[in-house]
């Protein structure tokens, strides 16, 4: 089949090609794929013509327009190299007979041990500290952190993500607590369900590691920031309309919120995997953020292993190849004239 892969990266050619001709499975197809560099949009769709599926990451638009382009141009299947849906207009898709399929799990523990990289960072300053020695000055002060043992973590969120990282934080020995409207039981092993407002009150570190849907939006903003308890540290690796920007300047101005740290940002669609270190970038609320000592940004890299790689490439290729032999494909979000994932937005009770 003919692969249109958009938002491509050096990497994504590297394991994709890989992927291509070295999977050993007797069932596999090698296909045609064809690699733009840039985002798919309105404007850049007509360049999927003459391929049978796309290859799209988080900040591709796949709204209801573009999928009809799409489906015009002669594409039947979007191959998402992600876990995260919220890009997709998939009632769109249903209607267009579009199969659209993503990769659910890729490395659950790279995200996670991401995730307590920035806890790690954030809370023992130790980015500060490199700047710091790099200059010649050993001077401790201001470097002042706290020890993670014995301290409460909240987990927003116990999919496979989650979890990993409640099991990291659990052997910190951390008192773990965690909210989920679908609660696991894998988790229990590991900490305590409590409803979000518990959550919020107890935790010294809070971490979000559930899906972006109407229901999770801006699930941080001013009123559940407020339930917070003061001085404690919000992490996201998850997606960056979970929180909203407004209000956590306004947190941390205030000192409700003792730090933050980022891998995602809801407006990082026009920004992230791209160098803008020769250009001024106009996001004031971005700017903002990165002004203040206790504030961390990556540019969405969490995911960004050998292992989780390979993993994207590699089941990407095998959601192409039950496309092609016309099998029913187990990572589909749409099938049988139903959204599959409509079960996932059920109310989050804050």
């Amino acid at each position: 089949m003919n692969l249109a892969v958009f938002s491509a990266k050096p990497y994504d050619r590297e394991y994709l090609s890989l992927a291509n001709t070295t999977r050993g499975d007797p069932d596999s197809t090698t296909h045609t794929i064809t690699f733009h560099d840039f985002a798919l949009s309105p404007e850049t769709v007509s360049l999927a013509r003459g391929a049978d599926a796309v290859c799209v990451f988080v900040n591709d638009v796949l709204s209801a327009p573009v999928l009809s382009a799409l489906h015009g141009e002669g594409v039947r299947a979007v191959l998402l190299r992600c876990a995260g849906y919220n890009n997709v207009d998939l009632d769109a898709a249903e209607k267009l007979g579009l199969l659209v399929a993503n990769v659910p799990s890729y490395s659950p523990e790279a995200v996670a041990e991401f995730a307590v990289a920035l806890v790690q960072t954030l809370n023992r300053k130790t980015h500060r500290a490199y700047n710091r020695v790099r200059e010649g000055n050993f001077n401790l002060d201001g470097l002042m952190g706290r020890t993670l043992h014995g301290k409460t973590v909240g987990v927003v969120g116990t999919g496979k993500i989650g979890l990993a990282f409640a099991r990291v934080m659990r052997g910190f020995g951390c008192r773990v607590l965690a909210f989920d409207p679908y609660p696991g039981e894998a988790f229990r092993e590991y900490g305590e369900y409590v409803a979000l407002e518990r959550l919020l009150g107890e935790s010294d570190v809070v971490s979000l590691h559930c899906p972006l849907t109407e229901s999770t939006k801006h699930i941080i903003n001013g009123e559940t920031l407020g339930l917070m308890k003061k001085g404690a540290m919000l992490v996201n690796t998850s997606r960056g309309g979970l929180v909203n920007t407004e209000s956590v300047i306004a947190a941390l101005k205030s000192k409700q919120l003792g730090g933050l740290a980022l891998d995602v940002y809801e407006a990082e669609g026009s920004l992230f995997y791209q160098d803008h270190s020769a250009e001024i970038i106009q996001d004031d609320e971005l700017m903002r953020l990165m002004t203040f000592p206790n504030v961390l940004v990556c540019g969405h890299q969490a995911f960004f292993t050998e292992e989780a790689l390979t993993e994207i490439a590699e089941c990407t290729l095998r959601n192409l190849d039950d496309f092609f032999n016309r099998i029913p494909c187990k990572n589909s979000l749409v099938k049988h004239g139903h959204v599959l994932v409509r079960a996932q937005t059920l109310p989050v009770r804050i």
